[in-house]
């Protein structure tokens, strides 16, 4: 970590219990936001029942996967990343590229395909993502990915399904 984002960090510790009371995630803000899809008003504990204990701690929970330790890492091929609860299209394997960070990442999402909040669980400020319909986490948003953009969507692997271009996408759980 920098030395400056560090000291910054440290002058938030006073002021962190406020500011994680204005973090959370809204499906609400979401939709507010523009997105492209209607927002799901599912129970997690329904989604617990759909999903692997990982993928339902990622997901609901805001749990990380340990870094290198999904399959998504090495996939190669064209196609198409889903939201692991909803089916919710979020990237096109276009965008996928590999960032060194142990986790699949991207240079950009599918518009209008996620919402967003403030994250200070490391103190300093990190953008954290979510899928718009269920809400489930996916991962980070960095702004050190490769131009043009700059962008770097670094995701769980477990809170994605990839579907290979040749197979038609899933119907969207509801």
């Amino acid at each position: 970590m920098k030395r400056r984002a560090l000291l910054q960090g440290m002058v938030l510790l006073p002021a962190l219990p406020l500011l994680a009371s204005q973090a959370s995630f809204s499906l609400a803000e979401t939709k507010a936001a523009g997105a492209t899809v209607v927002p799901l008003d599912k129970a997690h504990s329904a989604w617990r029942e759909l999903l692997t204990p990982a993928a339902y701690a990622v997901l609901f929970e805001e749990d990380t996967e340990r870094p290198g330790s999904s399959p998504l890492n090495h996939e190669k091929r064209p196609g198409t990343y889903i939201c692991a609860a909803c089916y919710l299209p979020l990237f096109d394997s276009r965008h996928k590229y590999e960032s060194g960070t142990g986790w699949p990442s991207f240079t950009q999402a599918i518009e209008g395909h996620t919402g967003f909040k403030r994250d200070f669980k490391l103190i300093f400020p990190r953008t954290e993502y979510h899928c718009a319909r269920c809400g489930g986490h996916q991962g980070h948003l960095f702004d050190d990915g490769p131009a043009p953009r700059g962008e770097r969507w670094c995701n769980n692997g477990v809170a994605l399904r990839f579907i290979p271009e040749d197979e038609s996408l899933p119907e969207l759980r509801s």
